[in-house]
């Protein structure tokens, strides 16, 4: 699916989309409507509807934006704690946890994410397979890399990099994801590390190099 929009003042349609972040990370996919969004941002609904021709494209331009924007905190996350390691245990379990709260307390990033996890049979399929590719699975496959290259340096055990991602993510992070319902409830910091330390335990037992 192309996102597309109609001519327009471009501060207009910045308004726009963040009114629309709003709306659809308080209303959900199929309860906003286009006349609370147009509300929101201080717009006419034609005004919403000369940018963006209808609720699906609106909402897959705001669900690709979000997505990215987090995408590239959670990059710049793994460039730090994993591009110059110096103790691997410790950087793992630095970049679980401040991944962790990048991704779940992002605010309206994560109210988005909420709801589409929440709406996920009401979403159009191309639409969710956009924010899953902008998204989470364009975070995994950093992750791979990170992980293929430092087992290239002999610090990790990766036959498969793409398996070793998904592990990592599942041993340390949905743990943490679980316990907060995906952002809508704080966790403590203390309880987040224990997380993330204990999930790194377990994948270094799966591909440290002293298993």
């Amino acid at each position: 699916m192309v996102v597309t929009g109609g001519a327009g003042r471009p501060e207009k349609r910045r308004a726009i989309t963040r009114a629309a972040a709003t709306v659809f990370g308080r209303e959900g996919y199929v309860r906003a409507g286009m006349d609370a969004i147009a509300a929101e941002a201080g717009v006419s609904k034609r005004t919403v509807y000369n940018h963006f021709p209808d609720k699906e494209t609106l909402f897959l331009s705001v669900a690709l934006r979000s997505s990215a924007e987090l995408t590239e905190a959670v990059v710049e996350l793994m460039a730090k704690h994993l591009g110059l390691v110096v103790d691997l245990r410790q950087g793992l379990i630095d970049l679980a946890v401040e991944r962790a709260r990048a991704v779940l307390c992002a605010g309206e990033h994560g109210a988005l994410g909420r709801a589409i996890r929440a709406e996920v049979a009401n979403i159009p399929a191309d639409v969710l397979e956009a924010w899953l590719e902008a998204g989470p699975v364009a975070s995994q496959r950093e992750l791979a890399a990170h992980f293929e290259a430092l087992a290239g340096r002999g610090l990790l055990v990766v036959e498969d990099a793409a398996l070793a991602a998904e592990r990592f993510t599942l041993l340390t992070f949905h743990g943490i994801a679980e316990r907060s319902f995906w952002g809508a409830l704080p966790v403590a910091d203390e309880e987040a590390e224990r997380i993330a330390a204990t999930g790194v335990d377990a994948f270094l037992r799966l591909h440290g190099t002293d298993r």
